[in-house]
């Protein structure tokens, strides 16, 4: 290329010009330009980008190199596209620093820090991958719910939750989780939290206001609990989950629990716990199948509820799976708590809104449902693998747990190590995480609990380093 044509190589598209680019990175460079386009305003929503050949083109690369940056931008939820439409805008990264609104009321009180505004990365766990919500998917099956929707279906309704919904959840949870139940056993909820509300208010009226927890444990559960009267006690969690001979030695009448990937140990009830719990003499097991639906290496674990129907409460939900803002979730409660329950409910909410259960139920008939799980489920491993492969090397010291399901991973640190003191060096890094020593009660390892799940490869591995140099300072 002489130097006439080598000085008319650019794109006119945000001044892009690829000889400011590094010598190796042309990849890293464009993604890094668009993503600062679309941060500070240049980009507004709803632009369309330039099509991956054109702009190939006029920046003289391959056409790889545009349909990667494009594709990691689509990973962040920055920008997305149809088939015949092209590459938009979808939203900024950041948002302009605004007044703090007077805090609502919370059950949780656990700590939220926060990074200085569009800096950094979120590690916290329980976040799924919301730029995956499969939102055509979602339109499609909305449209036809309410082009065949019947004048009765947008009442209130049956407070257990829609027949139609009901009757495809069963089924479902059948083949997919073990149970073996009928559409009249569920009750639809708004989410776990719902179920976990309707339930602790139960027990409190029964005067049976202690409940045995893991520890550690989901610090926003047991928060939860003590807000709607109860009283938790911590038992402690080994490689096999809860330890069920301090469980007896509580007298708890009652226990939550997450045996299929125990929240924050990554660690699955092993079968003679199982057993053992079954032979716990207690009043109720309350089942919250977190997590169930993503695994990795290793095969499924059905579910507790059909060992015990009876002193069993299931509740499970698509906040993982869809997205937390569905508010979609269900609960299979022992046959005598079940009218309780739904009187509950109903003098609650009146019932759960009937369209979204309509177009789940719609997802869960037509198979939707199940193969958006299994797209993301691959996307998850691929961010947790980047994570891992990063940790192993660059952290040797330390012991990685949980791996094989779910979307966080628990680092286990030296004894030596403040993982809160460490949380906030990283914080001023920009990287959020939570120090296990937040979900703990009782004395135990430190800890760094790292959610995955929203993040691409790229900036998990960034991540990952930074965490791995921060925690060297500290050893």
């Amino acid at each position: 290329m002489d130097q006439v044509a080598r000085d008319a190589v650019g794109a006119d598209f945000l001044q892009l010009d690829p000889a400011t680019a590094p010598a190796r990175g042309l990849t890293d460079w464009l993604a890094d330009a668009l993503r600062s386009a679309i941060a500070d305003g240049r980009l507004a929503p709803g632009t369309r980008c330039p099509a991956t050949r054109v702009l190939a083109g006029e920046l003289a690369v391959s056409r790889g190199v545009v349909v990667e940056a494009y594709r990691r931008l689509a990973d962040e939820g920055l920008i997305g596209g149809r088939a015949g439409g092209g590459s938009h805008v979808l939203t900024r990264p950041v948002r302009p620093p605004q007044p703090e609104p007077t805090p609502a009321p919370s059950v949780s009180r656990l700590p939220r820090p926060r990074l200085p505004v569009g800096e950094g990365i979120d590690l916290s766990p329980g976040v799924p991958d919301l730029s995956a919500f499969p939102r055509s998917t979602w339109l499609r099956a909305e449209r036809a719910v309410l082009a065949e929707a019947a004048p009765e279906d947008l009442g209130y309704g049956d407070p257990r939750g829609h027949p139609r919904l009901r009757a495809a959840l069963a089924p479902w949870l059948g083949r997919t989780r073990g149970l073996r139940i009928d559409a009249d056993e569920i009750l639809v909820v708004a989410g776990v939290a719902q179920a976990v509300a309707l339930l602790a208010q139960q027990l409190r009226d029964e005067r049976l206001d202690t409940i045995a927890v893991e520890d550690p444990g989901s610090r926003g559960a047991v928060d939860e609990l003590e807000y709607w009267g109860l009283r938790p006690v911590p038992v402690p969690v080994d490689g096999d989950g809860i330890l069920v001979s301090e469980l007896s030695a509580t007298g708890a009448p009652t226990v939550f629990l997450t045996p299929a990937h125990q929240f924050p140990t990554g660690v699955v009830l092993s079968p003679q716990r199982r057993r053992e719990l079954l032979e716990w003499n207690g009043e109720l097991i309350i089942e919250d199948d977190y997590d169930a639906e993503y695994r990795y290496d290793r095969a499924p674990v059905p579910a507790l509820h059909p060992s015990a129907p009876d002193r069993i409460a299931y509740a499970g939900s698509t906040s993982k799976s869809l997205a937390p803002a569905l508010r979609l979730g269900w609960l299979i409660a022992p046959p005598q708590r079940r009218p309780d329950l739904v009187t509950a409910k109903h003098a609650t909410d009146l019932g759960s809104p009937t369209v979204p259960q309509l177009v789940l139920a719609r997802l869960l008939e037509s198979g939707e449902y199940d193969r958006h799980v299994r797209l993301v489920r691959a996307r998850h491993r691929a961010r947790r693998d980047a994570l891992l492969d990063v940790l192993a090397t660059a952290m040797p010291a330390a012991t990685v747990t949980g791996v094989a399901a779910g979307l966080h991973l628990l680092v286990t640190l030296p004894e030596d190590v403040d993982d809160v003191a460490l949380a906030d060096d990283l914080r001023d890094a920009g990287v959020l995480v939570h120090p296990v020593s937040w979900h703990r009660r009782l004395s135990g390892p430190p800890g760094l609990v790292l959610g995955y799940a929203s993040h691409p490869p790229d900036r998990l591995r960034d991540a990952a380093s930074t965490i791995a140099h921060i925690a060297g300072r500290r050893s």
